[in-house]
């Protein structure tokens, strides 16, 4: 079974690929065959994970253009034809899940910058932890402006948050 931190990787993966290939009708599904053809990846994933997997990394797809939009009004320097790759996926799939209400918007930064700490930059988890902070404030302004009864996380809520969500991650192993 796969924690939510390996299938939120498998929906950025096939983001970046579906930005790359540029989203054709069927493509996501080709591109989640390719990436769970091998046959540990397919063994870490349920065919509900790679579904919710897929269809995360669709949703993000479809709502690129509302993402790209609030990145380059935050950023004007860095418009998403600008943006790496790799950087511009992380940004549309947390935008998504903040936006979305999926996830909870403290979760969904850190998450971020944990996968651009794994597969882009050195500078890219200070970039993509900046921009979200702005998406953050944005969300989170919103709902206590709707005058719901939920207040935003103070940050040890947002620690605990993040370390239950961590939780259900399997100890990594130490060399000895």
């Amino acid at each position: 079974m796969a924690t939510p931190r390996d299938i939120r990787r498998l929906a950025f993966q096939i983001l970046y690929q579906l930005d790359a290939r540029g989203g054709g009708s069927g493509e996501g599904e080709a591109i989640l065959a390719v990436l769970t053809d091998d046959e540990d990846e397919s063994a870490k994933f349920t065919d509900g994970e790679r579904k919710k997997a897929l269809l995360m990394a669709s949703a993000a797809f479809a709502d690129r253009a509302a993402a790209d939009a609030f990145m380059t009004e935050h950023a004007p320097a860095w418009p998403a034809h600008r943006q790496a790759a790799v950087d511009r996926a992380i940004l549309r799939l947390a935008h998504h899940e903040m936006v979305s209400g999926k996830t909870h918007p403290k979760i969904a930064v850190n998450e971020a910058v944990e996968l651009a700490k794994a597969f882009s930059t050195e500078k890219s988890p200070a970039f993509i932890n900046g921009l979200l902070d702005k998406v953050l404030k944005s969300v989170l302004g919103e709902s206590a402006d709707a005058g719901g009864s939920e207040t935003p996380l103070d940050q040890a809520d947002a620690a605990t948050a993040i370390q239950q969500a961590q939780a259900t991650e399997p100890p990594q192993e130490r060399a000895g």
